[in-house]
This record gives structure tokens, C-alpha cells and sequence, in this order.
């Protein structure tokens, strides 16, 4: 007799959910990271120009835009013993780790400034390279799991939620563990507000299955939206009406609206399955690990724009970050013991993941994608075209003031000009974009009743054709 599961439908293991989770908590490790304190550590640190920290960061994701699609297609036409896309877990893994720890050595820091500069562009360009070997065929090990909707949203919920946990560790751990490195006082308020913005995560992404049956895909969205841009308009009003440090209670709330708002974007990896799927049900082909590659680099271009424009802006507004009083200790030996410590974690967590996750579905094309193919995926798929655009916004919001963040809370230390740059960048610019992802999503086709009779006639059909 047929089950379900022969039919590609696949039901999963709150383990298996767990352990694929557990791959995005890993690499959040790094990744939050690298966007939310690189820049601060190459300015406040090494005392790096700004305007250089953020070229170099528009660089590197210049390059990863013709990077990712290489390691994309090469994944999607091959095949390892140990598993398609987990076997990179493994493989790059072990040089991911190494060079986070080598990202901000200590010793960089009484070196010349041009060996500084060079050193900085080497490891990081490094490290970024070696994160889309990781980064790329994890995200494609979904959509080998199973074809379920129900049960990719399950997957895409609990990674979210890792995602999360991963985010907050970081934001919150980070100036955190660098008091403890250099024995100071904890700033509290300054810490949670760091990482207070994850919190919404924990209660929605749980209960995502339940709001989206009630509100649907796009009115989930739209509420989420209109959460966070309330909660950046609070944020901007707190200062122009009272001191900051008096109204803790209130711009700490206000930074959990704010992150109910980004917090789509954590929910639009959910749309990389469909996507796979629509492409699959045009060309007979499922490119999981190219479309991946894609959404990584739309998802990675959002980041890097955050990161040049932010210091070369607030540079010209008044507020220079090597020479303004630094929001975070300056030890070199501490920023090396914090990162090397995520890193390790992380490196446990990737194993964990790569012995937890089960490949069902075969994603292997019938002949090797080409990359005319590719240029020619894009150009046809206005679904992808539409899901790219939602990625370079949505975390150009998200990364646009992760670096200033740590500022907000010591508004008042700066001068009336430092204060309206920094305010400018972690409200106002964060609630124009979520208006644009609104709009997007408004023009995104795909339904969870398209998807559902696409992924049926994908599965009748190889069922034809093995007959």
C-alpha cells in the first residue's frame, strides 16, 4: 500500500526539526558576529577609517554576488557520499571555524595601519567565501526533507527560531562578555537592548502555523509590518520629548515592536521552497542549492549595503566612529576570546546538525546547470525576482542599525548632530523599508493553494515516469 511519504510528502521528527534548526543557530553564531560588530571592531579597535571599513564590506559582498552563484552550481551538480548539501557541513565547517577565530587577532592590533588594512581584507574576505560553502547547501537541505507545506513551515519555524536564539547570544553576549574579559561593569540596559529585539521571536515563530491559518500568508506579514514600523516611530519620538535614559521601560518596549516588524525576515526563507518548487514545476529541474545561492546573495546584499552606507553617512552627518568615544570596551584580547568562543560553539552545533538532518528528495538536475541557465532561471521566474527584492530589504532594515544600536542607549553623550545620525539609522531609514517590503509582499503571487497543486502534479508525474 502507498503512504504518504512515498509521495515525497514527508512527516518530520521534532528531532529532525531540532537538528536542522541547530545548523542556523551555528552559523548565526558568526554571522550576527560579523554584522553587528566587525565594523565596530575594525573602527573602534584598530581604528580603521570608516569609509574604508565600509567599502571593504561593500567588496567582499560584491564579490560573494559572483561567488555564491559558483558554489551554488557546483553543489547542485554533484553529489557526496555523505549526503548532497550536508556534507559541506562538515567540509567547510572546519575552515569556517578557523578563520572566525583568525577574524580579529590580537596581535593585529599593534600593527602598522597599512598591515592592518590588508590583514582586515584578507580575513574577511576568508571568511565570507567559506561561510557560502556552509551557508548555501544548508539552505538547501529543506527542500530535500520533505515537499509538506505544513511541514516545511514546521522546519522553517524552528530554524527561525535557532536563527534567533543564535542572534540573541550574540547581541546580548557579546558586550557582555566583554566586560567580564576586561573586568568592568555590565551595562544591562545597553545589552538587552542589543538583543531584546529577537524576544518576539520565541512566542510568533511557534505559533506561526496558528496566526498564518488565521490571518493568512500576507496578513501575517502586513501585521507583523505595521507592529515594528509603530514601535521605530516610538524610538525616534522617545529623545525629540525626554531623556532616553529615563524612559528604559518604554524604548526597551519599543525595540520588541521593532523586532516583531523585522522579523519577517526570518519568515521569508519559508518562500525559497516555493520558489524551488515553481521553478521545478516549469523546467522539470528543482535547483534548490542555485536558488539558494541566490537568496543568499539578495540576503548578503541587503547586509553589505547596511554596511557601507552606514558608517560612510553617519561620517558625513558628524558622527565618526574611530574617533567618536567608543559604546563598547577596546581590548583587542577580548574581541579575539568572545569570537573564538562562538565560533567553537558553533563548530559542535554544525556537527549536530550534519548527524541530524535526513536527504529524501532527489534535487540533483538531469544535466549540470549552466550558468547562462541560471541568468536565464532569473530573468523567467518574476517569483524569484519579487522573493530577492523582499531579502535585499528587508535585512537592509535589519543590518541598517545593528551597528549603531549599541549608541542608542548613550544618546545623550553625543552632540545634537551624533544623536540625529544615530537616530536616523535606527528608526527612521528601518521604518521607510518595511513600507517597501509591504509593498512587495503585496505583489508576491505564490499562495499556499498554487504551491500545494504544483508540488501534487510535480509528484504524479515522476510517478508517471517511473512507471
Amino acid at each position: 500500500m502507498e503512504t504518504i511519504e512515498s509521495k515525497g510528502f514527508y512527516k518530520l521528527s521534532w528531532l529532525e526539526r531540532i537538528g536542522f534548526g541547530s545548523g542556523d543557530l551555528a552559523q548565526n553564531l558568526i554571522f550576527q558576529t560579523v554584522a553587528c560588530y566587525l565594523m565596530l571592531y575594525l573602527t573602534t579597535v584598530l581604528k580603521i577609517n570608516p569609509a574604508f571599513v565600509g567599502g571593504l564590506i561593500l567588496a567582499v559582498r560584491i564579490l560573494d554576488c559572483f561567488w555564491s552563484p559558483i558554489v551554488g552550481r557546483y553543489i547542485d551538480n554533484r553529489n557526496s557520499k555523505l549526503g548532497k548539501y550536508r556534507a559541506y557541513l562538515l567540509y567547510g565547517g572546519i575552515p569556517l571555524t578557523a578563520a572566525a577565530c583568525l577574524l580579529m587577532l590580537p596581535a593585529v592590533a599593534s600593527w602598522s595601519m597599512t598591515m592592518k588594512i590588508i590583514y582586515a581584507t584578507a580575513s574577511y574576505t576568508i571568511l565570507s567565501m567559506i561561510y557560502s560553502v556552509v551557508n548555501i547547501p544548508y539552505g538547501s537541505i529543506m527542500a530535500s526533507m520533505t515537499r509538506d507545506n505544513d511541514e516545511v513551515l514546521k522546519l522553517t519555524s524552528t530554524r527561525m527560531v535557532c536563527a534567533n536564539i543564535g542572534q540573541i547570544i550574540v547581541q546580548a553576549g557579546f558586550p557582555i562578555g566583554l566586560a567580564i574579559c576586561v573586568h568592568s561593569a555590565i551595562d544591562w540596559n545597553q545589552a538587552t537592548f542589543m538583543a531584546i529585539g529577537t524576544i518576539p521571536a520565541f512566542v510568533i515563530l511557534p505559533a506561526l502555523p496558528v496566526l498564518k491559518k488565521w490571518l493568512g500568508k500576507k496578513g501575517l506579514y502586513y501585521t507583523l509590518l505595521s507592529i515594528g514600523f509603530v514601535g521605530f516611530a516610538i524610538l525616534y519620538t522617545i529623545p525629540k520629548v525626554s531623556n532616553v535614559e529615563d524612559c528604559t521601560v518604554l524604548y526597551q518596549t519599543a525595540k520588541v515592536m521593532t523586532g516583531v516588524g523585522l522579523l519577517v525576515g526570518s519568515l521569508m526563507w519559508a518562500l525559497v521552497p516555493e520558489v524551488i518548487t515553481e521553478a521545478e514545476y516549469r523546467t522539470g529541474n528543482r535547483p534548490a542549492a542555485t536558488i539558494n545561492a541566490l537568496a543568499g546573495v539578495a540576503f548578503k546584499a541587503g547586509f553589505s549595503i547596511a554596511g557601507w552606507i552606514t558608517p560612510l553617512v553617519m561620517g558625513w552627518i558628524g558622527f565618526n566612529f574611530a574617533s567618536e568615544e567608543s559604546a563598547l570596551p577596546i581590548a583587542p584580547n577580548a574581541w579575539f576570546a568572545v569570537t573564538c568562543t562562538f565560533a567553537v560553539v558553533g563548530f559542535i552545533l554544525l556537527m549536530y546538525c550534519f548527524m541530524g538532518c535526513r536527504e529524501r528528495i532527489s534535487t540533483t538536475p538531469e544535466k549540470p546547470v549552466s550558468f547562462g541557465e541560471m541568468f536565464q532561471e532569473f530573468k523567467a521566474n518574476k517569483c524569484l525576482q519579487l522573493m530577492l527584492s523582499i531579502f535585499v530589504v528587508v535585512f537592509l532594515a535589519s543590518f541598517i542599525s545593528a551597528p549603531v544600536n549599541a549608541y542608542y542607549t548613550k544618546l545623550n553623550l553625543y552632540s545634537a548632530t551624533a544623536q540625529e545620525a544615530i537616530l536616523w539609522f535606527t528608526c527612521i531609514i528601518p521604518a521607510i523599508l518595511l513600507i517597501v517590503v509591504a509593498y512587495l509582499v503585496y505583489k508576491y503571487p505564490l499562495t499556499d493553494e498554487v504551491i500545494d497543486k504544483m508540488n501534487k502534479e510535480i509528484e504524479a508525474k515522476n510517478k508517471a515516469d517511473n512507471q
